[in-house]
């Protein structure tokens, strides 16, 4: 499929970077450094070039640079089967916060929304690797972003469905009893609610699809997934209007029941996603740790696939760590599959030896406190 890349990335006082430009091949590029030495802070510019607060979450003040005005940039030249583009973000010290982000694509101002036309964004880091025995928020927000990387207008109906629902949990406790004001709120609830749960619903039966192509006594087996929420679980049983309509009215009967816990109990907000591990017929949560981690592993290089067949053109992937508790033969069966899936993959690990098969292939970088430089291996240097 075709590639997507990013052939220069620029930062200013970003993390621990006061200045970096950094040249960049398509293909595997291999960071490489201590502990602390910023090799996450690279990827985590990286994953601000597409809608949302990046790999870490991180409020956009804590991610300026310590000593500095307290803004912060990334730049990135893309390259892609559509052509080539110039994309910037960053903040303003007037301007921080959620708000504050400003984006600009080919020297205009732009929504983040319309990064997602120039590239895709995926990652696994190793918060993540705690998904499937952590709370269902985590897996929520997992899915979600799922769906952002194929259908750029879930990000815009995420949010305009907990702003609504931030208004009524503010009528709830402050015991308003308005019923036209809920009413205009539930109703926006419920368009924008049962939106969320059929795109939810369209990923998990496409990603199920593509893992299902997957070989199913691979080094990265196969995951079975399903939702679980009185919406999601709906969909296919009625029409869109119909299903909205009951939301609307389950909202409305619930009002009291809300009052009394001070927050909307029923909708999207509170579905799960659940994991099985399908070789072995077990809840994902109850495998072992190098299971749960094969299992994300193979959900992600899934999605990928799925993303790059649905966009025209291979996302780029950021593994974080990604070697470091995988066997040999998993390290090799992976980085197969990242050459196979032609998509520029960015990894970071501390040893450069745990990516020893790729010397020649990737491009490999030592990353030193604020500093980066190619990576030197003994009688050779990796150009």
């Amino acid at each position: 499929m075709p590639s997507t890349f990013i052939s220069k990335l620029t930062l200013t006082d970003f993390r621990n970077y006061n200045s970096l430009s950094l040249d960049l091949r398509p293909g595997a590029v291999v960071f490489t450094g201590e502990n602390g030495a910023g090799k996450t802070n690279l990827l985590e510019a990286i994953s601000l070039l597409t809608p949302g607060r990046g790999l870490r979450r991180a409020p956009y003040p804590d991610v300026a640079r310590e000593g500095s005005a307290g803004s912060f940039a990334v730049h990135a030249a893309i390259k892609g089967p559509i052509g080539d583009a110039e994309i910037g973000t960053g903040t303003a010290p007037e301007a921080m916060g959620e708000a504050g982000r400003r984006v600009r694509i080919n020297g205009a101002a732009a929504k983040a929304d319309h990064m997602l036309e120039w590239l895709r964004v995926v990652w696994l880091t190793p918060s993540m690797d705690a998904l499937f025995t952590g709370p269902a928020g985590d897996r929520r927000r997992f899915l979600d972003r799922l769906v952002l990387a194929i259908d750029p207008a879930h990000g815009q109906r995420a949010l305009d469905y907990e702003k609504a629902m931030r208004g009524r949990n503010r009528l709830l406790a402050e015991d308003r009893r308005d019923n036209a004001w809920f009413d205009a709120i539930e109703i926006q609830m419920a368009e924008t609610g049962a939106a969320i749960a059929a795109a939810r619903v369209e990923m998990v039966r496409l990603l199920t699809a593509m893992i299902g192509r997957m070989p199913e006594t691979g080094p990265f087996p196969q995951a079975e997934l399903s939702l679980a929420g009185s919406l999601e679980q709906s969909i296919g049983d009625m029409p869109a209007v119909e299903l909205e309509e009951r939301f609307r009215q389950a909202l409305a009967d619930g009002r009291e029941r809300d009052r009394a816990s001070g927050r909307t109990l029923d909708g999207p907000h509170r579905s799960d996603l659940l994991v099985r591990h399908k070789p072995k017929s077990m809840p994902a949560e109850l495998c072992s740790t190098g299971e749960q981690k094969a299992l994300l592993i193979g959900i992600v290089i899934s999605h990928a696939r799925l993303t790059g067949e649905m966009a025209g053109a291979a996302p780029i992937l950021l593994l974080d760590e990604i070697a470091a508790h995988l066997d040999a033969g998993r390290r090799a069966a992976l980085f197969s599959i990242l050459e196979e899936l032609n998509c520029q993959a960015f990894m970071t690990g501390t040893e450069a030896s745990l990516f020893s098969s790729l010397i020649g292939r990737a491009q490999f970088l030592t990353v030193d406190h604020g500093s980066v430089s190619a990576t030197v291996f003994p009688d050779r240097v990796d150009r």
